[in-house]
């Protein structure tokens, strides 16, 4: 219904790797996310899922906690019941690193069902006019309290029209509630509308053609304990740096990592690359020169200064993913 073009989401930015000092790693310490084993992916790891109509979020929780007979489990971003697709589940540590899907930026495609007959150009028009900030109230029945808040669509598609039947797709800021969505377009177009179905087809960089079903977990337990394969598990449960894909990164030299993993402050001396565009106040995930994740961190210098800067602290933390002690400790605790 509308002319082809890319679709961008938050985690579409293209970013360079600035090279701040050429150094070396020491490969007596730490281990590239690549080479963990499979019981340390279970400790801190990650699967991208495709949920299926039916039971709740939690309850595939609980599943995929039972399959994987892990203590903890959780996922990012709540799909409804009936709702299926992409649902990031992050095991055991990883947890603590599902917050930043919520800057990663959301995919749905859906059928929202007019409940008045609408010409085809009046209802490309109006969605187009949804584009961009709007507001909402979250629906009745929302784990959410029920106050005006404000989001970006940052794309909305309409694919097809038959008859009442509008097949769309939508990429939009997190906390957005598709729902609430067709049912403001509706009353723009006067016709009525609501949500009849929902897949989710992204959050940031995770794909469903690259999702995996319940099914596909069970089978690959199977295949490591019993068959002592352990190729398919290590295609489901992926390094929890997976989930860090769509954040701007910052690499530091090893002798920093013990440092920061004890909560402190980075000092532009530990810094060796940098991401352009990085903004004071970012988000950021500081990483080693293996690509381990080591802290999320908000940034107090920009992209330049960090590069063109020899003293002072370029970062907070905000959250530790590293455990202390998996690099030596060279630095003076007080």
């Amino acid at each position: 219904m509308v002319d082809n073009k890319e679709y961008l989401l938050p985690s579409d930015i293209v970013r360079k790797r600035l090279i701040k000092v050429q150094v070396r790693t020491n490969p007596n310490y730490g281990k590239p996310p690549g080479e963990r084993s499979v019981m340390e992916l279970l400790s801190s790891g990650f699967i991208n899922l495709d949920k299926p109509c039916g039971p709740t979020s939690h309850q595939v929780d609980a599943w995929v906690k039972e399959i994987l007979r892990v203590d903890k489990v959780g996922h990012g971003g709540t799909l409804d019941p009936n709702a299926t697709g992409v649902l990031p589940i992050a095991v055991g540590e990883a947890t603590k690193v599902l917050q930043v899907l919520l800057l990663a930026g959301k995919e749905y495609v859906g059928v929202m069902r007019l409940h008045k007959d609408v010409d085809e150009k009046k209802i490309i028009s109006v969605c187009k006019g949804f584009v961009g900030e709007i507001y909402q109230i979250p629906p009745l029945r929302s784990a959410v309290k029920r106050v005006r808040r404000k989001r970006r669509i940052y794309y909305l598609e309409v694919i097809q029209i038959i008859g009442r039947d509008v097949l769309f797709r939508v990429g939009c800021e997190s906390g957005t509630y598709i729902r609430t969505l067709c049912v403001d377009i509706g009353k723009k177009l006067k016709s009525g509308a609501h949500l009849s179905e929902l897949r989710r087809t992204r959050v940031g960089h995770l794909k469903e053609d690259d999702s995996v079903i319940l099914q596909d977990v069970k089978d690959a337990v199977v295949f490591w304990k019993e068959e002592d394969d352990e190729s398919f598990i290590r295609e489901i449960i992926h390094p929890m740096e997976y989930m860090l894909d769509h954040l701007p990164k910052i690499i530091i030299r090893d002798s920093a990592v013990d440092a920061l993993c004890h909560g402190a402050n980075l000092a532009l001396p530990g810094v060796v690359e940098v991401d352009s565009d990085i903004k004071k106040g970012d988000l950021v995930a500081v990483l080693t020169l293996k690509g381990e994740g080591v802290a999320l961190m908000s940034t107090l210098m920009s992209t330049e200064e960090i590069i063109q800067k020899d003293k002072g602290i370029c970062a907070s933390p905000e959250r530790v993913l590293m455990k202390k002690g998996t690099y030596p400790s060279i630095w003076k605790k007080t």
